[in-house]
């Protein structure tokens, strides 16, 4: 499961996009609950950065102890905690790269990347959750079987336009849904990025 990624370098391009906020720090470890940045469609369909915690927490939702940080792509659009969300309110999530653990007795992290000084986008949903007079946004991460784990959907440009235009019909949505796994580049790195607290360029040192 896609518990924790990273987003620490970004081009010019995605920094001049609409709310790209000012003080955005690199972020080395994101956790669930943790605010991430997401990229949806505007009403006039350019496309706009906001600031999000990541774990869905639609308005109805009366215990906020159970925001799911994941849906699946298998039962995403039957779901009712997600469906509306994957009709209505796409989303993107931006990253360099993802952590994995795997092992039995002791699990060890893996970095997986598209290559060296690549982004990807995972596929998203969130929901808006109105307190008082403020308005808080979520997210969840759509995630797929991938090599006996589960991984976030990675969606190629084609694959972005189309998850982010409000006019897609639910059968192609489907299509990415069902999508093969991105093809991805792994390394096996020290525990230092067990630690969810650490945030920095260490957590990304090689085993």
């Amino acid at each position: 499961m896609c518990g924790r990624y990273a987003l620490f370098r970004w081009n010019r391009d995605f920094a001049a996009l609409p709310g790209f906020p000012a003080d955005q720090q690199a972020q080395w470890n994101i956790s669930p609950n943790d605010s991430v940045l997401m990229l949806r469609a505007a009403e006039d369909g350019e496309r706009t950065l906001a600031r999000a915690r990541w774990g869905l927490t639609p308005p109805w939702l009366t215990d906020l102890s159970k925001t799911p940080a994941h849906a699946r792509a298998e039962t995403v659009a039957e779901q009712p905690m997600f469906r509306e969300a994957l009709r209505l309110r796409r989303c993107l999530l931006p990253a360099n790269g993802f952590y994995e653990w795997r092992g039995t007795q002791r699990k060890r992290p893996y970095w997986l990347t598209p290559g060296e000084g690549s982004s990807l986008f995972f596929a998203a949903i969130w929901e808006a959750y109105p307190v008082q007079e403020q308005v808080w946004l979520s997210t969840a991460v759509i995630t797929q079987p991938a090599a006996s784990q589960r991984r976030p959907l990675i969606l190629d440009e084609a694959g972005q336009a189309a998850w982010l235009d409000p006019e897609t019909p639910l059968h192609v949505l489907q299509g990415l849904l069902a999508g093969e796994p991105a093809a991805l580049r792994e390394r096996v790195l020290a525990n230092l990025v067990n630690d969810p607290k650490l945030n920095g360029p260490e957590c990304l040192t090689p085993g």
